[in-house]
């Protein structure tokens, strides 16, 4: 035995001593757990890093397929070297879905584990100091004045408060990299896991995971199991670690208003020629009254009321909205005073971007010939994503549209009608809410809590969207354990990962796969 060998092994037996001893009659505690593996992620910090730095410098914006294949690949290897059996399931545009298993010796228990290791599209010029997939270190936030640093040698202990800046350190790499350090940590220091492991990575869920439907119905085994975990989205706002039992659903759109069929000179034809940029502004007005209140009529008529235990858990909720005005510089929220906290529980409609003719010094004295605004509308439970669109357009009917469906309006009825409106909608999907009185919903949230020593709070929804319904669909308990600082920037430029965070992710998932029992 080499003395590589025989120091590992008395460390792993140090570390689990360390815990508090983990006997064979007993099972461990998630405190007793979380220990151990802190013991060997303090010695293995470097290439815990080093695998999820590998894994982020690869691109993975979805519509890039021959990168998405590149870490798909790079995936395949890393859960191959820690025993897991792979499959690959391809969608018909984008990147495999990849389905992996480990079996836990006598465990009766399967826990599902979902994540997506695709990422939103990104504008390389608008990231600070470092590339999208370049990934790089900082002492801090950016925001607080964190500047870069060298990746340190073995045996310089990383500082909690260090940040990773890559696309997709947050959203969703570093969880996928933190279940599988969770499972080194429970081999290396001899803690069993008490439940098979399968695991679920999707190649466009940030394009709304066409593919990942088909995928589960041509494997239907490869998803079996008593509960499903997903580690999307960021723990709560207040800094708390969450547990949360649904999501939201989603639809996307894209709203084209028209004007003159090409531009024209703002002095000769102002205040004459219909300006599609003033129109649109005024109908996306429309939508929203000055609180913020949807007034599309039949937006909110659908919504599923809380349950006594979920309408606790939400009053339970930190109250921490007016520390976040500050952080995020405005003075106003929308909402008409309620917290945050209730409007996550009911639908929104959002505007991400609008485009008109040029701005700043690129700008024109012209009446652009069209304006575009991208929306998305979240869902609570019960609200079906056609329905919610067939009410879109009912309100832009009654502002006086024609409304054509994706497709450009002919000649004819731009001349025949004095506004024209194209809607595009390619779909969405519906949100998901668990029971929290079930004995799985309580058995994760002890787990967690007993596992960072306290402090848990618990959500019936998440804010962001999860393609969960199709789990739920399959009879599984879905149920959500997020690892990531809330202010992580995703979906945005200078996304990132607070280190402090992405270690208590690897103690929470060790203890969910080693002391979850219900």
């Amino acid at each position: 035995m080499s003395l590589r060998t025989r120091w590992w092994l008395a460390l792993s037996a140090w570390a689990v001593m360390c815990a508090g001893a983990v006997s064979a009659q007993a099972p461990p505690s998630p405190a007793a757990v979380a220990a151990a593996v802190r013991s060997y992620r303090v010695a293995h910090e470097q290439p815990i890093i080093e695998e999820l730095v590998g894994l982020l410098a690869i691109p993975n914006i979805a519509s890039d397929e021959p990168n998405i294949r590149r870490n798909a690949d790079r995936l395949r290897s890393m859960f191959e070297r820690r025993g897991f059996t792979v499959t690959f399931a391809d969608t018909p545009k984008r990147g495999p879905i990849i389905f992996a298993e480990l079996a836990a010796p006598g465990a009766t228990r399967t826990v599902v584990f979902y994540a997506h290791y695709d990422g939103q599209p990104t504008d390389p010029k608008a990231w600070t100091g470092t590339g999208p997939f370049e990934p790089g270190l900082r002492t801090g936030s950016i925001e607080a004045g964190g500047t870069l640093r060298p990746f340190p040698p073995a045996g310089t202990p990383y500082q909690d408060d260090w940040r990773i800046y890559a696309r997709s350190a947050s959203d969703d790499k570093s969880p996928i990299v933190a279940l599988l350090a969770a499972v080194d940590a429970l081999a290396a220091t001899g803690i069993p896991r008490a439940v098979n492991l399968k695991v679920v990575l999707d190649s466009e869920e940030e394009n709304g995971s066409p593919g990942l439907g088909p995928a589960l119905e041509a494997h239907p085994g490869l998803v079996r199991g008593d509960l499903l975990l997903t580690g999307d989205g960021p723990v709560h706002q207040s800094g708390r670690p969450l547990v949360s039992y649904g999501n939201r659903g989603v639809l996307d759109f894209n709203l084209t208003v028209y004007g003159p069929v090409r531009g024209l000179h703002s002095g000769h034809y102002g205040n004459w020629a219909p300006n599609p940029a003033m129109r649109l502004a005024q109908l996306l007005a429309s939508m929203k009254d000055r609180e913020g209140r949807v007034r599309i009529e039949g937006f909110y008529a659908e919504v599923e009321p809380l349950t006594p235990r979920e309408r606790a858990a939400v009053d339970a909720l930190p109250f921490n909205d007016a520390e976040l005005m500050r952080e995020l510089q405005f003075g106003e929220a929308e909402g008409g005073g309620r917290r945050l906290a209730d409007l996550l529980n009911e639908p929104s409609l959002n505007i991400r971007g609008l485009r008109s003719a040029y701005v700043g010094d690129a700008s024109q004295n012209v009446v652009p010939e069209r304006a575009e605004a991208s929306g998305d509308i979240r869902l609570v439970k019960r609200i079906d994503p056609d329905r919610q669109i067939a009410r879109v357009v009912a309100h832009i009917e009654k502002q006086g549209y024609l409304v054509v469906r994706d497709r450009e309006p002919t000649p004819d009825e731009r001349r025949a009608h004095a506004r024209v409106a194209r809607l595009d909608y390619g779909g969405g999907y519906p949100a998901t809410r668990t029971s929290m009185d079930l004995p799985v919903s309580l058995a994760v949230a002890r787990v967690v809590d007993e596992a960072l020593g306290g402090g848990l709070v618990k959500a019936p929804t998440l804010g962001g969207s999860v393609p969960m319904h199709l789990f739920d669909r399959l009879g599984l308990t879905v149920i959500g354990v997020p690892i990531v600082n809330y202010d992580n920037s995703q979906h945005s430029h200078n996304e990132n990962l607070r280190v402090g965070h992405f270690w208590r992710g690897i103690e929470t998932y060790a203890a969910l796969l080693a002391a979850l029992r219900w």
